[in-house]
């Protein structure tokens, strides 16, 4: 624990926390400040003027981040027939119909993402209770839940993220790893925070986007000028 201690020590060191950096300045200063021995994850938080508990102020959605996230990700597909191997061309990890859902139900899930064509749905339904609270139901707008699954299993694995407010107003998401390039964080974090302010309910009044930071795995959080989240005219 000591170590650990003295290592997120370090890290603070040049950063005043009550400071808001622009965002090429602190991808550097993230950057600079990743020794864990893995690759560590650079992850975005924002708080947003939303209150999710009324309907027309949730935000949810998905964005395809331009360099991906540098995480393999496990996708499973409900599917049969053409359209099954159609998904395993595509590189699923997992497929199935029944026999899946079987597996599920028994907590065998050796996946991070769920597709599923619509007349899966019936049966996939029957697992919300598993998949639900794991973010993994499929929904037809995030465009999980599809007849093209090609589509969807090249996007999940292609570096697709999804997001979805919590409780107290706030998204967060891995945006890419610490041994990327600082311009492929700084385009992956714009598309990130593009793809947010799009997703604004109408609801929404008064500031959206109140507050952003950015960490890395083992690293503290770094307050970014919202202003500077924009890409350059």
């Amino acid at each position: 624990m000591a170590k650990k201690g003295k290592r997120l020590q370090s890290a603070r060191e040049g950063i005043d926390v009550n400071q808001s950096y622009a965002l090429e300045e602190a991808v550097n200063l993230l950057k600079a400040r990743a020794k864990a021995k893995f690759d560590e994850t650079i992850e975005i938080s924002m708080n947003l003027g939303v209150d999710p508990r009324h309907a027309d102020q949730n935000v949810r959605g998905v964005v395809d981040l331009p360099h991906g996230t540098g995480k393999s990700v496990r996708v499973a597909v409900f599917a049969r027939g053409a359209k099954a191997e159609e998904a395993q061309a595509a590189g699923a990890d997992v497929v199935g119909a029944e026999d899946l859902a079987e597996r599920v139900q028994a907590g065998d899930m050796p996946f991070d993402r769920v597709v599923a064509t619509p007349d899966m749905m019936p049966i996939v339904g029957k697992l919300g209770r598993v998949l639900g609270p794991r973010g993994l139901m499929p929904n037809p707008k995030l465009g999980t839940v599809t007849t093209d699954v090609k589509a969807a299993v090249e996007a999940a694995k292609g570096g697709q993220v999804q997001f979805r407010v919590e409780k107290a107003g706030i998204v967060h998401a891995g945006v890419g790893k610490a041994s990327f390039d600082e311009a492929k964080l700084i385009e992956n974090v714009r598309a990130f925070v593009g793809a947010i302010s799009r997703a604004k309910p109408a609801g929404a009044k008064g500031t959206f986007i109140k507050k952003v930071s950015l960490s890395s795995t083992m690293g503290p959080g770094i307050g970014i000028e919202v202003g500077s989240l924009s890409a350059p005219a």
